[in-house]
């Protein structure tokens, strides 16, 4: 049992269509619009990205982010494509609503019952039923060039419990009921384009300093100190943002706020159609 007493949150994906992307996760996947929020300029923690302009961050998922991994898509106003490295593999969900939604909008479905989204990212889906009693997002899997540097840092550093392993693959989280995170070796470097990720667990306030000793003390990267930041009329959170021996992000937000912040907002749906529509960028 490691230190941190975290939850697995979300996945962050920078997507270059908007409204597109948004008929995928709605009318395809089946996930509803949990939050959305409007920002004038870039964040401080680069949840956006390296990009200083207009974004907008939009929450999606089959539940509420209390007991839901969910997808946090994030828009460049402007920034209509992104270079995909080789980084994020794929996120698997248990829904063969999802399938039978694809094939209804005519969404392709790939070998290995592979949903691809816009941008590239891909969705393994499971052919079972949609569980009603539990998260459908079973897993993310991302690369990993050395899985022995990859199990180090995840188990040994972060504390992380492993729950499978094999020759080429840990999967690792820290609760046996929510999302996992899959790390894959792909025997080859891992290149991280302007696409890159990045992951967000939730830990208590007090915690968040004993990841930032921890990673200090075993000469690990902090990609952006602790920082506490503000979202418009909502509460204000502190993250420290991390990255592994592949270059990975890994988003650490202190529990108490983010659990006020996450609450769902049924004015977001509305919201975000309007600006799809008002888009001209």
């Amino acid at each position: 049992m490691g230190f941190i007493s975290g939850r697995a949150l979300h996945y962050v994906f920078k997507i270059p269509d908007r409204k597109e992307t948004m008929r995928f996760y709605r009318e395809v996947l089946g996930m509803k619009v949990l939050r959305h929020e409007e920002f004038s300029e870039g964040c401080e923690a680069t949840c956006n990205g390296p990009y200083k302009g207009r974004w907008s961050k939009t929450m999606v998922g089959y539940g509420p982010e209390d007991s839901h991994f969910v997808v946090e898509l994030t828009y460049n106003y402007g920034i209509h494509s992104y270079d995909r490295g080789n980084d994020f593999i794929g996120m698997t969900v248990k829904s063969k609503e999802a399938l039978e939604r694809a094939k209804k909008q005519k969404w392709p479905v790939q070998a290995g019952n592979i949903l691809e989204a816009p941008g590239g990212y891909s969705f393994t889906i499971i052919d079972e039923p949609q569980p009603t009693d539990k998260d459908p997002v079973q897993k993310v899997t991302v690369a990993s060039s050395n899985l022995d540097n990859s199990i180090k840092y995840w188990n040994g550093v972060l504390g992380l419990t492993i729950f499978e392993q094999t020759k080429d693959t840990v999967l690792v989280g820290f609760n046996k009921d929510e999302a996992k995170l899959e790390l894959k070796d792909i025997g080859q470097p891992v290149v991280r384009k302007q696409a890159f990720g990045r992951i967000a667990f939730s830990c208590p306030f007090e915690q968040q300093e004993q990841v930032d000793k921890v990673i200090k003390e075993n000469n690990q990267t902090i990609v952006t100190p602790l920082i506490s930041l503000d979202t418009p009329g909502k509460a204000t959170v502190r993250v420290i943002i991390l990255a592994d021996p592949d270059g990975l992000e890994i988003c650490f937000v202190d529990d108490e706020n983010y659990r006020q912040l996450s609450q769902p907002d049924p004015d977001s749906e509305r919201v975000l159609n309007t600006q799809i529509r008002k888009d001209t960028s």
